[in-house]
């Protein structure tokens, strides 16, 4: 998956702009049900730490794929928030800043044991973490379109 491809990936339909819990465990449960991610890991990722080595003229690039990337997890936090689905209370930025952590370092943790669980469980820790901002217990529920 290119660059654009792991942007464009998140802001698929499916996830509903990530305006629900749902909508973020539906992203962690695709990642942790495909079998090839631990292999594969994270395009993204990948290119982030070879670049860090080098002073290649694609770091202001690739920072501005993890920003634009993290700004879509932050876009979704603060709907929720705009839907009364999760407290006003909650920060967008750290919480973004969690999930890509938590996926990023998931991904690495992954690919080092050849095996999924490290993704799983740190997916699960962070998006558990954002569900304590919750405002009722069925706030991260996707509501049926046209209620």
């Amino acid at each position: 998956m290119t660059v654009r491809g792991v942007l464009t990936f998140h802001r698929d339909e499916r996830f509903a702009g990530f305006e629900t819990l749902d909508a973020l465990r539906a992203w962690a449960d695709f990642y942790v049900g495909y079998q090839r991610a631990y292999q594969e890991g994270c395009t993204l990722g990948s290119l982030a730490s070879e670049i860090i080595k080098t002073d290649l003229d694609v770091h202001d690039e690739v920072a501005s794929a993890f920003d634009q990337w993290r700004g879509i997890f932050r876009e979704g936090i603060e709907r929720m928030q705009q839907l009364g689905r999760i407290s006003a209370e909650a920060d967008p930025t750290p919480l973004a800043n969690l999930l890509l952590a938590a996926f990023q370092g998931g991904m690495l943790l992954a690919q080092v044991a050849r095996d999924i669980t490290p993704l799983k469980d740190a997916l699960q820790s962070a998006i558990d973490h954002l569900q304590t901002f919750a405002t009722s217990p069925d706030a991260g529920v996707r509501q049926a379109r046209g209620a």
